[in-house]
């Protein structure tokens, strides 16, 4: 099921040639331009700043909209502390209707995402356009740096690192912007998650 959320409008696509070391590769990603963004539901993880309209039915106290704290967590009358970060929608809506048993004998319970504000990626160093994007949660190596305006002629296209945080330790993975020109390693254009830095020295 796929449901339109509030959080940048995709207006077609904007492509971007790539041109180093006497190739180029046309790029081409999802140009965002206002507020909202086409996600596949049952499959979209909350993360913190994500807006939540959460309902129960024919019960407007217990309707509300809330955002997801830096911790992850959201605060529910009568039930307290959830934790939303890292689930669908639906599992959070299985919780709340859960607990909220012991005070409503069936709750209605409905999970609703108002605004994605979660899935950042940040491309930094020599791109023409470095910074942090909001973006979708389909974006690979290739479509960031097409986001970030590609290249610069100075860059060191081969040297291109991806780093993740988990916790207290770093990921880093590399990419070979040369080698996915000329069509070598093609899984290396991989999938970035929330909060993943493209590093182009």
């Amino acid at each position: 099921m796929i449901s339109l959320v509030r959080a940048g409008l995709i207006r077609g696509f904007a492509c971007v040639v790539i041109a180093l070391g006497g190739g180029s590769l046309v790029a081409c990603a999802a140009n965002i331009v206002a507020s909202e963004i086409v996600i596949p539901e049952t499959g979209y993880l909350l993360g913190p700043e994500d807006v939540l309209k959460i309902s129960v039915w024919r019960d407007e106290h217990l309707t509300q909209e809330t955002v997801v704290r830096p911790d992850g967590m959201i605060t529910f009358p009568l039930i307290g502390e959830v934790t939303a970060a890292g689930r669908t929608t639906e599992d959070l809506r299985s919780e709340i209707a859960r607990r909220l048993v012991k005070f409503i004998p069936t709750p209605n319970v409905t999970v609703t995402v108002l605004k994605v504000l979660s899935y950042r990626i940040y491309v930094l160093g020599r791109v023409n356009k470095p910074g942090e994007y909001m973006v979708g949660h389909q974006t690979d190596v290739l479509q960031a740096l097409s986001l970030a305006g590609g290249l610069t002629p100075y860059a060191s296209e081969n040297d291109i690192k991806i780093m993740r945080r988990g916790g207290v330790d770093q990921q880093v993975f590399h990419f070979r912007y040369g080698d996915m020109r000329q069509g070598k390693d093609l899984k290396q254009n991989m999938l970035l998650q929330r909060g993943d830095v493209v590093m182009v020295p």
